[in-house]
């Protein structure tokens, strides 16, 4: 038995840092994947290993089912339609089969990812032997939700082969999972985000269970279609950040000065409320396209200042905005800023050779650059022999 799921990552449109301070914002997913490959052997196969293969980095975990079942015992409860918060005895449980590894120094932040993996897996699939093999089209810790890419399919992957699932194991292609599956997959997937972060927001799980995009405020949720085809290039400025201290030197800003900071977080608001009501419009021709794409470049040029005013741009993210700024086109840092990833919106009638060269003044700023459609697909599984 074999099935593929992918996830895709996320970016934020408008409204990170804000979105602390009661301001709406707006989430999308992006069209670059995480795969993940499921094969369970055949009874009649005696390989008794539960075995981990990271291909991108080349590492590859093992544990025999044995040692699984003394770390975990059924008292697990071990019920897939229900998702398990892993706390107290089984995080240390979990902890003590990650550390057997010996994952190298230089890797050791993918511990919280192995510890995600043993226990969604241990949970929704149980004590089985299987080959679990990950891959990824998104850059690791830049801000586009590849740790919830991973936990969405994941458990996308372990709930298609599980009680849980109904969907047609015979199908050839893509599958979506219906309404309530996506429901509880979301709700793992959270769950392995808790893990790996400890207090996630359940945005970017969310995005990447869902798909399309959401529009979020004060902890409220509301999934939104987007009726533009909407094209990014994504840098990725390879800057490491510090998002905790990023979002503590906004909180501090905000204590000196109440009054400007509280305009600044008005402002995105009605930025990110404009965009979502320009995004749902449906445009029924290529001169309303244009005019969406360019109310759309002003509205992130808008946020963009005002992510300056809260203090969360960096002298890499100001090299991508005076690159991008030369051709006319316009950026806006993506999450926590400080670094990570910049956004640059491709408008439908702009020249391939104005992107390439754009790509490759960035390129040689030792930047690394992805273009990505905006608001498509969520989690979905593919099952052996299909495609």
């Amino acid at each position: 038995m074999e099935v593929t799921a992918r996830a895709p990552g996320k970016i934020i449109l408008s409204g990170e840092h804000a979105v602390v301070h009661g301001s709406t914002a707006v989430a999308a997913s992006i069209n670059l994947y995480t795969y993940i490959t499921l094969r369970i052997p055949p009874p009649s196969e005696t390989n008794d290993t539960l075995i981990l293969q990271l291909k991108d980095i080349g590492l590859e975990f093992s544990w025999p089912i044995g040692r699984i079942k003394e770390a975990l015992p059924e008292s697990n409860g071990l019920d897939s339609s229900t998702p398990a918060t892993c706390s107290g005895k089984f995080a240390e449980s979990i902890s003590a089969l990650v550390e057997e590894q010996n994952i190298p120094e230089a890797k050791l932040a993918l511990a919280s990812g192995v510890s995600a993996f043993l226990w969604l897996y241990t949970c929704i699939q149980g004590f089985k032997p299987a080959t679990v093999i990950i891959t990824s089209e998104l850059p690791l810790g830049s801000g586009l939700g590849s740790s919830a890419a991973i936990c969405v399919a994941l458990s996308a992957a372990f709930l298609a082969f599980s009680k849980s699932s109904s969907l047609d194991k015979g199908h050839q292609g893509w599958l979506d999972f219906g309404e309530n599956e996506l429901e509880l997959l979301n709700k793992w997937a959270f769950e392995g985000e808790k893990i790996i972060h400890g207090k996630p927001s359940g945005i970017d799980n969310t995005v990447s269970t869902y798909g399309n995009m959401i529009k979020f405020k004060s902890g409220g949720l509301t999934r939104i279609k987007s009726a533009v085809p909407l094209r990014m290039l994504i840098t990725n400025t390879k800057v490491g950040r510090n998002t905790k201290a990023l979002v503590a030197g906004v909180s501090e800003r905000t204590l000196r000065h109440p009054d400007a900071m509280t305009s600044v977080f008005n402002a995105v608001d009605s930025i990110s409320k404009e965009l979502s009501t320009i995004i749902q419009a449906p445009a029924p021709d290529d001169i309303s396209v244009t005019e969406k794409e360019e109310k759309i470049g002003e509205l992130m040029e808008m946020n963009q200042g005002l992510l300056q005013c809260m203090g969360v741009s960096h002298a890499s993210i100001e090299t991508v905005l005076r690159t991008t700024l030369k051709f006319k086109l316009t950026s806006k840092l993506t999450g926590a800023g400080g670094g990570g990833c910049v956004l640059t919106l491709l408008p439908t009638l702009l020249s391939g050779t104005v992107v390439d060269k754009v790509i490759a003044e960035l390129e040689t700023c030792g930047f690394q650059c992805l273009i990505a459609g905006i608001g498509g697909k969520g989690a979905q599984v593919s099952f052996c022999g299909s495609s």
